[in-house]
């Protein structure tokens, strides 16, 4: 039972196109089935090579897209990086126009405390 759901390595498509265009050297070839006349062969070859520049064309298109994505991302987080430190000064990093915008208040943080030294005695 083949499982179509994963590719075909590209070392076993170049063997089967090889075979293929080995097929079109002989000029005697006769079958009885379907599937493997020469008529298919040629059409199902021509499917798979119209598939792959489609698949391509696509894939060039959604890295195009993922780029100017990732782009737009970047220069969104910028913009909010600018208005942050704008907001802070110009109304302080313990006002609540800085905690709006996702900045801890400055007077709600929690001071260090002094970690106490333990001699250990043996």
């Amino acid at each position: 039972m083949q499982n179509t759901n994963r590719r075909l390595t590209p070392s076993n498509i170049d063997q089967d196109i090889n075979s293929f265009h080995g097929l079109q050297t002989i000029t005697d070839y006769q079958t009885s089935r379907d599937d493997a006349s020469t008529s298919k062969l040629a059409a199902t070859y021509e499917a798979m090579l119209n598939a792959q520049k489609a698949e391509v064309e696509k894939l060039t298109l959604y890295r195009a897209a993922s780029d100017a994505a990732r782009l737009a991302e970047w220069e969104f987080h910028n913009a909010v990086l600018a208005m942050k430190e704008v907001v802070r000064g110009q109304y302080g990093s313990d006002s609540n126009q800085a905690q709006a915008v996702g900045f801890k208040k400055k007077s709600e943080r929690k001071r260090p405390s002094r970690k106490k030294l333990v001699e250990t005695v043996s």
